[in-house]
């Protein structure tokens, strides 16, 4: 069964806390934080205050996925604010070995990230290194939108790679994830899957965290 990461890009902010305990108590065992610099995607997010903010309201692991350029700006900001794992974009910086160590060095979780147009041996260099792989079902930056079935692809070869090279990382799918599109990602060796919209966007939110959780078994 796959591990559901709600995304709180789709959450009320207003409400955040009762959002936020709502999926914790509804199964979700990753709260999926999306940091966005107007940048490397054109959207704005929120900054490290956000994540120590949350870190005393919830037990569930805090991913923190940073869609900027040059992360390696930012790495002990969100480290000290509390987030378990912090995922770069092998595409925001030509220093991907560098950022992802400097994750390690603070003690958190590292995770690479690739986008729909990158191929997997962009990051194969670092894979040993990694406790997490993100995979974009959808160009980062926006939520809503639809899955890209070709991604599947790339989440079966990470899989492959990770069984022949006797490598140990989540693979963690982002973006259009529901329980149709889910199946597909789980059965190639996705581990992890982000949902937003999907969730938040539902008058049950619970309900669709059971969706897809059963959509995996």
């Amino acid at each position: 069964m796959i591990k559901v990461a709600p995304s709180i890009l789709s959450a009320d902010y207003v409400n955040l806390q009762r959002d936020i305990e709502k999926v914790d108590k509804g199964g979700a065992e990753v709260l999926h934080i999306d940091i966005m610099d107007g940048q490397f995607v054109p959207a704005l997010s929120y900054g490290p205050g956000w994540v120590k903010a949350i870190r005393p309201i919830t037990d569930m692991t805090l991913d923190v996925h940073m869609m900027v350029q040059s992360p390696e700006r930012f790495v002990d900001q969100f480290a000290d604010a509390g987030a378990d794992i912090i995922g770069v974009h092998v595409e925001a910086t030509p220093h991907i070995h560098r950022a992802l160590q400097m994750i390690k060095n603070k003690g958190v979780k590292a995770e690479v990230v690739i986008n729909p147009g990158t191929p997997v041996s962009a990051i194969t260099p670092v894979l040993y290194m990694v406790d997490q792989v993100l995979v974009m079902t959808v160009n980062p930056g926006f939520g809503g939108q639809k899955f890209l079935p070709e991604t599947v692809k790339k989440i079966a070869e990470l899989n492959e790679i990770k069984k022949s090279e006797g490598l140990d990382f989540d693979i963690e799918i982002d973006g259009g994830v529901n329980e149709h599109t889910v199946v597909g990602a789980y059965q190639a060796g996705a581990t992890v899957a982000v949902a937003g919209s999907y969730v938040f966007d539902a008058d049950d939110p619970v309900s669709r965290i059971k969706a897809i959780k059963d959509a995996t078994k």
